[in-house]
């Protein structure tokens, strides 16, 4: 357990120089660009990108294909706050602990 947490560590810090999780260059949605224009929004999305590709890589493909689903969701969600900080930190909010609380699944039956 400590070796996984060490390694989501270690990609969030390496993610978090990288800035968002989609090229901000390319934004063109009220919502992408008001996530690369703000710090905090910025870091949430990294810090989401990251859980969610952990929680991917440590799934079996019914429940990876059930997570992929709610990402797309989710993605849509998040575009319906628009350029709104507000309710864009809310939407992260919430991912974030859906993503950590699946996570925390893996952590009890996992063989770590």
């Amino acid at each position: 357990m400590k070796m996984l947490l060490a390694a989501l560590a270690l990609a969030f810090v390496a993610g978090a120089a990288q800035a968002a999780s989609f090229d901000c260059d390319r934004a063109r949605s009220p919502d992408e660009k008001a996530i690369c224009a703000n710090l905090a929004l910025n870091d949430k999305d990294v810090r989401m990108a990251v859980l969610y590709d952990i929680n991917r890589k440590t799934m079996g493909m019914g429940a990876r294909g059930a997570l992929e689903d709610q990402q797309r969701q989710w993605l849509r969600d998040r575009r319906g706050c628009g350029a709104q900080r507000a309710c864009l930190n809310r939407s992260y909010d919430r991912r974030l602990g859906e993503l950590e609380r699946s996570l925390e699944r893996v952590y009890r039956n996992g063989p770590f």
